[in-house]
């Protein structure tokens, strides 16, 4: 099983949206952490037109062997058609931060 770390980017239609997410990763353990930032404008095409939204990015870290129940969970939860689901291996970090990543985002 890879035990690699990830950190996962999404954005959310608002706060309540980003901290409901946030919680169940946590409590289900698909996560060690999930920082919820302040709100940013996005500006992207969608269907053929120009769009812009307020949202609320977060950044997800855990293990790898997570990703598929993760992806899952955030499709679940996410209110979006297709939600921003981006995963960004860790190449170096210190060495007992990423351990305890591992075990807080072992089942």
């Amino acid at each position: 099983m890879n035990d690699s770390i990830l950190l996962i980017f999404t954005n959310a239609p608002d706060r309540a949206v980003a901290d409901s997410i946030a919680t169940a990763l946590i409590e289900a353990r698909l996560a060690a952490c999930v920082n919820v930032l302040g709100q940013c404008d996005s500006v992207y095409r969608w269907q053929g037109r120009l769009e812009r939204a307020c949202e609320v990015p977060m950044i997800i870290k855990t293990s790898a062997h997570n990703y598929s129940a993760l992806e899952a969970e955030l499709r679940r939860l996410h209110p979006y058609e297709v939600p921003e689901l981006l995963a960004v291996p860790v190449a170096y970090g210190l060495p007992g931060y990423l351990d305890w990543v591992r075990a807080e985002s072992a089942p």
